[in-house]
């Protein structure tokens, strides 16, 4: 899985551009699944069979954007202006390495250096409208001969391993999620299960909409990234999850309110398999989930997450033992039929 979600992460997929992310899932998951197909929306839809037929449709799903960044401007002496993709935070924005465009410029995020700020603005994070990428272009001219006004750039790949059992990588959300179905899809099945990987997530979970409407399901399952805040100096009242204890279940988030019964259904589970969870104690954030919930005839629903610290930042900071904890939860439930 660690395989996976490092080709992943290091893939180009801002929201609405995940056709790069989807390519690479796609060739790992055609071999195994019995039916593939993209939909208008640009979410990739599959369905594998088990040993068993279900009564009721299961969906495993993961979404495939990330967040990132939309050249708005191109000023007279070259700098991209720019606004974001999904909610990044200005403070992890300025002096970091993106890549910009469909040529995947090397390009740095900058803002107003500190010489020239007033008393007022220093150590104040500069407004996401005041900074600019810098190409490495002098002229208006030959910036627009490379980029555009439309153009996208997300944060420079840097997977890598370290310290005790950690990662640390841009777009760990999602694409942790995107990895634990590919997992599932190339494994045996005990039942016919559903697979979505989704677009637009960051943006408002705009892919799952339509394909909670076009497949139906009687029960979701969401797997997801989820704010960890274990770190020096927060609140244990305000520590959503722990990184290291390992799977995250939700109770509620900022959009949906979890049905009970499958959240004890994923606890005793993973009591019973030996696997570690642990339950999400802040209400916040949001996932795909309250798409899904909302959907059509609407659906169960159940948000699986591995705890990630500076989520959406160029860095994120997850615990590989987590990423199997999650991952084994997520093929323990698959093994259930969920039949009403």
């Amino acid at each position: 899985m660690l395989t996976l979600l490092e080709k992943y992460c290091s893939a180009f997929g801002p929201s609405g551009m995940e056709d790069e992310v989807r390519g690479l899932i796609a060739a790992d998951v055609a071999p195994y699944a019995d039916e593939l197909r993209t939909d208008r929306s640009g979410n990739l839809i599959a369905f594998k069979k088990g040993r068993k037929p279900r009564t009721e449709k299961l969906l495993f799903s993961a979404h495939m954007d990330e967040v990132g960044f939309m050249v708005t401007h191109i000023s007279e002496d070259g700098f991209a202006y720019f606004g974001t993709i999904g909610g990044i935070d200005p403070r992890v924005v300025a002096g970091k390495r993106v890549v910009l465009g469909d040529k995947r410029l090397p390009s740095v995020i900058a803002a107003k250096a500190i010489h020239m700020q007033k008393p007022e603005e220093r150590g104040v994070p500069a407004p996401v409208d005041e900074m600019f990428i810098d190409i490495g272009c002098i002229s208006e001219e030959n910036t627009k001969a490379l980029v555009s006004v439309g153009d996208c750039a997300v944060f420079a790949p840097n997977y890598e391993a370290f310290g005790d059992g950690f990662i640390k990588s841009k777009a760990i959300d999602d694409r942790f999620g995107c990895a634990v179905l590919v997992k599932l899809l190339q494994s045996e099945l005990e039942y016919d299960t559903y697979f979505a990987f989704c677009t637009a997530e960051e943006v408002g979970c705009r892919g799952a909409a339509t394909v909670g409407q076009a497949i139906g399901a009687g029960t979701v399952i969401v797997l997801e990234a989820t704010t960890a805040g274990d770190i020096p100096g927060a609140p244990k009242s305000r520590v959503a999850c722990r990184v290291g204890a390992g799977a995250v279940v939700s109770f509620m988030d900022g959009c949906t309110v979890y049905p009970r019964e499958l959240i004890e259904l994923a606890m005793a589970t993973a009591g019973e398999k030996g696997i570690r969870a642990q339950l999400k104690e802040l209400v916040a954030g949001g996932n795909d989930a309250s798409a899904y919930q909302r959907a059509a005839a609407g659906a169960r629903v159940l948000a699986l997450s591995a705890p990630v610290r500076y989520i959406h930042s160029a860095c994120s900071v997850a615990k590989i033992d987590d990423l199997e904890q999650v991952y084994a939860l997520a093929n323990a439930l698959a093994e259930r039929s969920f039949d009403k």
